[in-house]
């Protein structure tokens, strides 16, 4: 064999090592089910406080997520609320990328917040009762609602702690999250599922998340705990679920 086959070779070994390496240092994210319907109950100081309903609908590499809560009960009677939530965007490798995010009460109307994404000047746009106002987008940015869609890419990508900001289209703030390495068995009204547990590390006045991730439901949320600076806790729990392939 000539210097040149020699040469050649080496470097044909070393692009295709390369190659490799570059595909497997990539976060693989396998691409969610055509839909979920999640059906959720939430209860805070001690009762059920609103139901929440959420669907979310995969169109080859698009989504679109929405979720409506219902105050029920003892809040219903004092405030009869109805709040639906969006988001919609692009499923990439990497994860979610949403383009739009809304908000919207029946009540409250000036509490109604919208947030764009222009992910080609890293612009994101809050238009709520504070007017309009643009600023830049830091990559990986996720809204409140396709934060929890986008997780599973998390889990999948082999990492234990993630930062990333997440706006509900009034603010944008960066978080930090870690995975726990065990899986744990969580009982909820639905029944008992194995879970990934991940929860933030809150700065300042940032609420607190905790998530259970059911690991055979495609890593959807059975049980999401908030809790606020004041220690005041809200809990999530599933009642419902359909996935469609």
């Amino acid at each position: 064999m000539t210097h040149a086959h020699t040469y050649m070779n080496n470097k044909l070994t070393r692009s295709i090592i390369v190659l490799l390496f570059s595909f497997c240092s990539q976060p693989l994210f396998a691409a969610p089910p055509g839909k979920i319907q999640a059906s959720y109950d939430v209860i805070g100081f001690g009762i059920k406080l609103a139901t929440i309903n959420e669907t979310f609908t995969r169109t080859q590499d698009t989504y679109q997520s929405e979720s409506v809560t219902t105050a029920v009960g003892l809040l219903a009677r004092i405030k009869p609320e109805t709040v639906r939530i969006s988001s919609q965007g692009k499923i990439t490798p990497q994860g979610l990328l949403p383009l739009n995010f809304a908000l919207i009460r029946d009540i409250d109307k000036h509490k109604n917040a919208i947030a764009r994404f222009n992910w080609a000047t890293a612009v994101l746009t809050h238009d709520d009762y504070k007017g309009v106002n643009d600023m830049p987008l830091p990559k990986g940015t996720q809204d409140r609602l396709s934060l929890l869609h986008h997780l599973p890419a998390m889990v999948q990508s082999g990492h234990t702690e993630f930062k990333f900001s997440i706006t509900d289209g009034n603010n944008l703030e960066a978080y930090s999250f870690n995975l726990s390495p065990d899986e744990q068995n969580v009982q909820v009204p639905l029944g008992t599922f194995k879970t990934r547990y991940i929860s933030s590390t809150p700065v300042g006045e940032q609420v607190k998340y905790e998530i259970w991730m059911a690991t055979d439901r495609e890593y959807l949320p059975c049980k999401i705990i908030v809790t606020d600076s004041d220690g005041q806790k809200l809990t999530q729990v599933l009642t419902a679920l359909t996935i469609t392939p």
